[in-house]
């Protein structure tokens, strides 16, 4: 399984957007993640689609934009306009998920939905065989540097499960507190997407953090082969 990188610049210098992004590019990242959030879904309020249209121009690995606002459905035309080309917007905030993951699939990106920590598995249930990705929150939505909470790798097991059930081959995304102790564990569990923050921009250095985070992965996947 092919897995891929994806550092959120949640924890990126917002003043040095540009030099951090190309920076995780020379280290190897496959996506650049963007969470967007309003401060009445989550406790925190961040960017709109003026900035991913920025980041967009700089950019050269496709653009992962998570939504984590209220009433997804009305900002959806925005940020693909934008530049998103992947995005995820939750279930619990989504009131008609199914419409609005066919909206964005017609507009030729990937549609994908996102679990907060609290949410069942079942409730991918009805919509999974229609999605293009599925987030897996690994901590609560908010801020960045969060503890990866350890439950989370049991829900990437089901997660996988139902969506072998059904027979997709949508990947998964996992996303919070992931570094170089936990990501061989949630690419067992069956995440194939990796979305670090802290761990890619808190030490200064983003290329050589992305570097290492992936031979941490092809280091415990080589000692499994």
């Amino acid at each position: 399984m092919s897995v891929q990188i994806a550092p959120s610049i949640l924890s990126a210098s917002f003043t040095e957007l540009g030099r951090d992004i190309a920076a995780v590019e020379r280290g190897g990242a496959d996506l650049i993640h963007v969470d967007v959030m309003d401060g009445h879904f989550v406790p925190n309020i961040t960017i709109g689609p003026p900035v991913v249209q920025a980041i967009e121009r700089v950019a050269t690995r496709p653009l992962d934009v998570h939504l984590m606002i209220e009433h997804p459905e009305r900002y959806v035309d925005a940020f693909i306009q934008a530049g998103a080309q992947m995005l995820s917007v939750h279930v619990e905030a989504a009131r008609h998920l199914h419409r609005t993951i066919a909206f964005i699939k017609s507009r030729g990106i990937r549609a994908g939905a996102v679990l907060n920590p609290s949410t069942p598995v079942a409730a991918l249930e009805e919509i999974a065989g229609d999605l293009d990705f599925v987030v897996v929150m690994s901590v609560n939505p908010g801020f960045g540097g969060q503890t990866f909470i350890p439950r989370s790798l049991d829900k990437l097991r089901r997660v996988r499960e139902l969506l072998a059930r059904i027979g997709s081959a949508a990947p998964i995304e996992v996303d919070g507190g992931i570094d170089g102790s936990n990501a061989a564990d949630a690419v067992a569990a069956g995440a194939s997407i990796l979305v670090a923050g802290h761990a890619i921009f808190a030490n200064g250095d983003p290329e050589a953090a992305t570097r290492a985070l992936r031979a941490a992965v092809n280091s415990a996947a080589g000692s499994h082969a």
